[in-house]
Protein backbone atom coordinates (compact mmCIF):
# COMPACT_ATOMS: atom_id res chain seq x y z
CA UNK A 1 0.00 0.00 0.00
CA UNK A 2 2.22 3.23 -0.92
CA UNK A 3 0.55 5.94 0.69
CA UNK A 4 3.24 8.21 1.45
CA UNK A 5 1.66 10.39 -1.59
CA UNK A 6 -0.93 11.50 0.64
CA UNK A 7 -1.35 9.54 3.91
CA UNK A 8 -4.18 11.96 4.60
CA UNK A 9 -6.56 9.16 3.42
CA UNK A 10 -5.19 6.61 6.02
CA UNK A 11 -5.36 9.18 8.66
CA UNK A 12 -8.79 9.47 8.17
CA UNK A 13 -9.23 5.82 8.15
CA UNK A 14 -7.23 5.16 11.19
CA UNK A 15 -8.82 8.02 13.16
CA UNK A 16 -12.05 7.21 12.14
CA UNK A 17 -11.68 3.62 13.14
CA UNK A 18 -10.18 4.61 16.64
CA UNK A 19 -13.61 7.31 16.73
CA UNK A 20 -15.90 4.31 16.76
CA UNK A 21 -13.71 2.24 19.27
CA UNK A 22 -14.15 5.38 21.49
CA UNK A 23 -17.70 5.83 21.12
CA UNK A 24 -17.69 2.11 22.32
CA UNK A 25 -16.35 2.87 25.90
CA UNK A 26 -18.97 2.83 28.91
CA UNK A 27 -17.41 5.15 31.03
CA UNK A 28 -17.62 2.77 33.90
CA UNK A 29 -14.75 1.28 32.29
CA UNK A 30 -12.51 4.26 32.19
CA UNK A 31 -10.02 3.41 34.93
CA UNK A 32 -9.44 0.04 33.22
CA UNK A 33 -6.08 -0.83 32.37
CA UNK A 34 -4.69 -0.81 29.14
CA UNK A 35 -1.73 -2.87 27.38
CA UNK A 36 0.12 0.39 27.50
CA UNK A 37 1.59 0.41 30.93
CA UNK A 38 1.32 3.67 31.92
CA UNK A 39 -2.44 4.73 30.96
CA UNK A 40 -5.61 3.42 32.02
CA UNK A 41 -8.17 3.86 29.82
CA UNK A 42 -8.89 7.33 30.38
CA UNK A 43 -5.43 8.28 30.53
CA UNK A 44 -4.77 6.64 27.14
CA UNK A 45 -8.56 8.96 26.22
CA UNK A 46 -6.75 12.00 27.65
CA UNK A 47 -3.26 11.06 25.28
CA UNK A 48 -5.05 10.31 22.14
CA UNK A 49 -6.96 13.76 22.43
CA UNK A 50 -3.99 15.69 23.40
CA UNK A 51 -1.73 13.22 19.99
CA UNK A 52 -4.27 14.98 17.67
CA UNK A 53 -4.19 18.30 19.15
CA UNK A 54 -0.64 18.32 18.89
CA UNK A 55 -0.38 17.06 15.29
CA UNK A 56 -2.81 19.56 14.10
CA UNK A 57 -0.57 22.15 15.94
CA UNK A 58 2.11 20.73 13.41
CA UNK A 59 -0.26 21.20 10.31
CA UNK A 60 -1.12 24.50 11.27
CA UNK A 61 2.02 26.17 12.51
CA UNK A 62 4.70 23.69 10.75
CA UNK A 63 6.48 23.47 14.52
CA UNK A 64 6.36 20.98 17.06
CA UNK A 65 4.05 21.08 20.14
CA UNK A 66 4.69 19.08 23.30
CA UNK A 67 1.74 16.57 23.51
CA UNK A 68 -0.50 17.84 26.20
CA UNK A 69 -3.29 15.07 27.46
CA UNK A 70 -6.38 16.69 28.17
CA UNK A 71 -7.81 16.80 31.79
CA UNK A 72 -10.83 18.53 31.33
CA UNK A 73 -13.04 16.13 29.61
CA UNK A 74 -16.63 14.65 30.97
CA UNK A 75 -16.51 11.31 31.74
CA UNK A 76 -19.21 10.97 28.60
CA UNK A 77 -17.29 13.18 26.36
CA UNK A 78 -14.27 11.32 25.10
CA UNK A 79 -15.87 10.58 21.93
CA UNK A 80 -16.63 14.20 21.49
CA UNK A 81 -13.67 15.32 22.58
CA UNK A 82 -11.65 12.90 19.84
CA UNK A 83 -14.05 13.76 16.84
CA UNK A 84 -12.95 17.56 17.36
CA UNK A 85 -10.05 16.94 17.39
CA UNK A 86 -10.33 14.69 14.51
CA UNK A 87 -12.00 17.43 12.64
CA UNK A 88 -9.00 20.14 13.54
CA UNK A 89 -6.21 17.31 12.40
CA UNK A 90 -8.22 17.36 9.17
CA UNK A 91 -8.79 20.69 8.54
CA UNK A 92 -4.76 21.74 9.65
CA UNK A 93 -3.24 19.37 6.88
CA UNK A 94 -5.86 19.83 4.14
CA UNK A 95 -3.73 21.99 1.89
CA UNK A 96 -1.85 20.17 0.07
CA UNK A 97 1.69 22.15 0.16
CA UNK A 98 1.86 21.15 3.80
CA UNK A 99 2.26 17.61 2.96
CA UNK A 100 5.68 18.85 1.81
CA UNK A 101 6.23 20.97 4.51
CA UNK A 102 9.48 20.42 6.61
CA UNK A 103 8.63 19.51 10.00
CA UNK A 104 11.04 18.84 12.79
CA UNK A 105 9.98 16.51 15.50
CA UNK A 106 12.18 14.63 18.38
CA UNK A 107 13.05 11.77 16.26
CA UNK A 108 14.16 13.54 12.85
CA UNK A 109 13.12 16.03 10.19
CA UNK A 110 11.06 15.03 7.39
CA UNK A 111 8.21 16.31 5.05
CA UNK A 112 4.35 16.57 6.51
CA UNK A 113 3.53 13.27 4.20
CA UNK A 114 6.33 10.91 6.35
CA UNK A 115 4.91 12.93 9.82
CA UNK A 116 1.50 12.00 8.82
CA UNK A 117 2.35 8.15 7.91
CA UNK A 118 4.29 8.32 10.89
CA UNK A 119 3.47 10.00 13.67
CA UNK A 120 -0.36 10.17 13.57
CA UNK A 121 -1.42 6.96 11.44
CA UNK A 122 1.00 4.78 13.34
CA UNK A 123 0.82 6.18 16.40
CA UNK A 124 -3.55 5.87 15.78
CA UNK A 125 -3.23 2.08 14.86
CA UNK A 126 -1.14 1.26 17.74
CA UNK A 127 -3.14 3.13 20.12
CA UNK A 128 -6.23 1.55 19.08
CA UNK A 129 -4.91 -2.07 19.74
CA UNK A 130 -4.14 -0.32 23.01
CA UNK A 131 -7.83 0.12 23.35
CA UNK A 132 -9.32 -2.69 21.72
CA UNK A 133 -7.44 -5.09 23.97
CA UNK A 134 -8.32 -3.59 26.70
CA UNK A 135 -12.29 -3.43 26.05
CA UNK A 136 -11.72 -7.25 25.02
CA UNK A 137 -12.18 -6.40 20.82
CA UNK A 138 -15.83 -4.89 20.62
CA UNK A 139 -15.34 -4.10 17.18
CA UNK A 140 -13.31 -5.66 14.04
CA UNK A 141 -9.97 -3.98 13.12
CA UNK A 142 -9.05 -2.75 9.96
CA UNK A 143 -5.93 -5.27 9.00
CA UNK A 144 -4.59 -3.40 6.00
CA UNK A 145 -4.02 -0.42 8.31
CA UNK A 146 -2.22 -3.12 10.82
CA UNK A 147 -0.19 -3.83 8.66
CA UNK A 148 0.77 -0.36 6.83
CA UNK A 149 1.57 0.66 10.51
CA UNK A 150 3.65 -2.15 11.34
CA UNK A 151 5.54 -2.09 8.27
CA UNK A 152 6.38 1.96 9.11
CA UNK A 153 7.81 0.55 12.71
CA UNK A 154 9.64 -1.78 11.53
CA UNK A 155 11.60 0.87 9.31
CA UNK A 156 11.47 3.45 12.16
CA UNK A 157 11.59 1.88 15.35
CA UNK A 158 13.87 -1.01 15.07
CA UNK A 159 14.90 -3.43 17.53
CA UNK A 160 17.78 -1.97 18.03
CA UNK A 161 16.14 1.85 18.81
CA UNK A 162 15.06 0.48 22.74
CA UNK A 163 16.12 1.53 25.82
CA UNK A 164 16.20 5.11 27.65
CA UNK A 165 14.19 7.73 26.05
CA UNK A 166 12.15 5.38 23.67
CA UNK A 167 9.05 4.94 24.86
CA UNK A 168 8.51 1.44 23.43
CA UNK A 169 10.06 -1.80 24.92
CA UNK A 170 11.90 -4.33 23.26
CA UNK A 171 10.71 -6.68 20.75
CA UNK A 172 8.76 -9.32 21.83
CA UNK A 173 7.68 -12.11 19.64
CA UNK A 174 4.49 -12.38 18.23
CA UNK A 175 2.28 -15.44 18.52
CA UNK A 176 2.47 -17.35 15.13
CA UNK A 177 -1.49 -16.72 14.66
CA UNK A 178 -1.17 -13.00 15.58
CA UNK A 179 -3.10 -10.23 13.31
CA UNK A 180 -1.51 -7.53 12.15
CA UNK A 181 -2.22 -5.49 15.36
CA UNK A 182 -0.66 -8.31 17.16
CA UNK A 183 2.19 -8.20 15.56
CA UNK A 184 2.76 -4.06 15.57
CA UNK A 185 1.90 -4.53 19.24
CA UNK A 186 4.68 -6.59 19.53
CA UNK A 187 6.91 -4.83 17.64
CA UNK A 188 6.30 -2.01 20.16
CA UNK A 189 6.99 -4.08 22.88
CA UNK A 190 3.54 -4.43 24.43
CA UNK A 191 2.79 -7.88 26.11
CA UNK A 192 0.41 -9.69 24.11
Amino acid sequence: MNTTSDPRVLSARATGQLAALIAAVPAERLGDPTPCEEFDIRGLLAHLVGGLNAGAAIGETGKPEHLTAVADVADDGWAAAYEAGRARLAAAWADDAKLDMPISVPWGEMPGRAYLASGCVMETVAHTWDLSQALGHPLPLDQELGEYALQWAQQALTADRRGEGVPFGPVRTAPQDADAYGRLAAWLGRAL
